[in-house]
């Protein structure tokens, strides 16, 4: 038995495929807000989490009780809007997260970076504008990859952006630092990039390895979770490739209701009855991709 045009993806340790599975779809409901009440209720709530973003979970649900009890009729109905909220938020986030750590191991990587600003050189706005529209050229015409999301220092505030990067061809020179490092809480030798370094202030490159992409992923799932901000991704990132799947290179069935595959780790990657290869980065480089 094969199992044609699964979608794989790796959860960084193995690799696990997703078979297409038949299904007669039923219309999805469009769900319309019935009232300007609604509308009120749902902006209050959304106006007050972020406003609340950075405080304990008990505070947030007490401010957002605050601000919606006038909203409401009775505490019943306050409380079964908030949970149900709060819930789609849970929901959203953990999507959000299993998405980009998809994303990320099925890439090659080859630094974590901090990108900050030099005030002498160009306010907020201009850094987080020029920056962005600097990231897309290198990845149009470098061929450059990344993942990242800004985030605020939270003693002065200042602005930053956290990212991992795929640097085929390197712009400017890498010239050797040793400084702290508040991502691993020891000293250690990084390189700051010329090229950054003359246009918008200090900015660090990390090398990445297979041992520790883990926990550069994680710590941009932290900002995300505590600043509430959207990932940055670069163009042409998959989540998954498509391969169809036979039993020799199947483990066991996972996942709810065991509809999922885990395959062994070097399983064969086919394309509509064609063998491509081991898995390996230059084989999955080579099959279809899909989000």
């Amino acid at each position: 038995m094969s199992y044609p045009h699964a979608k794989v993806y790796n959860d960084g340790s193995h690799y696990i495929a997703i078979p297409q599975v038949k299904q007669s779809w039923k219309k999805r409901k469009r769900v319309n807000i019935k009232s300007m009440k609604e509308f009120e209720q749902k902006l209050t709530f959304e106006k007050t989490y972020c406003e609340n973003k950075d405080k304990s979970k008990k505070e947030k649900v007490e401010n957002i009780n605050k601000e919606l009890k006038e909203h409401f009729e009775s505490k019943e109905q306050l409380q079964s809007f908030v949970d149900e909220n709060l819930e789609r938020k849970k929901r959203n986030l953990s999507e959000r997260r299993k998405r980009l750590y998809r994303k990320a191991y099925l890439q090659e990587w080859s630094y974590f970076c901090t990108f900050t600003f030099d005030s002498k050189k160009l306010n907020e706005e201009e850094f987080r504008k020029k920056l962005a529209n600097c990231f897309k050229k290198l990845s149009y015409r470098k061929g450059w990859k990344y993942i990242g999301v800004w985030e605020r220092s939270p003693i002065n505030k200042r602005l930053h952006f956290h990212g991992i990067f795929y640097t085929p061809t390197m712009i400017g020179e890498l010239i050797e630092k040793r400084d702290y490092s508040t991502k691993n809480h020891k000293m250690q030798t990084t390189f700051q990039n010329t090229y950054f370094l003359e246009r918008f202030g200090r900015n660090d490159f990390e090398e990445i390895n297979r041992q520790n992409l883990s926990q550069s992923i994680s710590y941009i799932t932290k900002y995300i979770e505590k600043s509430g901000e959207r990932i940055v991704y670069s163009k042409n990132l998959p989540t998954y490739f498509i391969s169809d799947i036979l039993d020799d290179d199947i483990v066991c069935t996972i996942g709810i209701e065991n509809r999922k595959l885990l395959l062994f780790d070097n399983f064969k990657c086919w394309d509509e009855g064609v063998l491509i290869g081991e898995v390996s980065p230059k084989v999955i480089s080579q099959m279809k991709k899909s989000n």
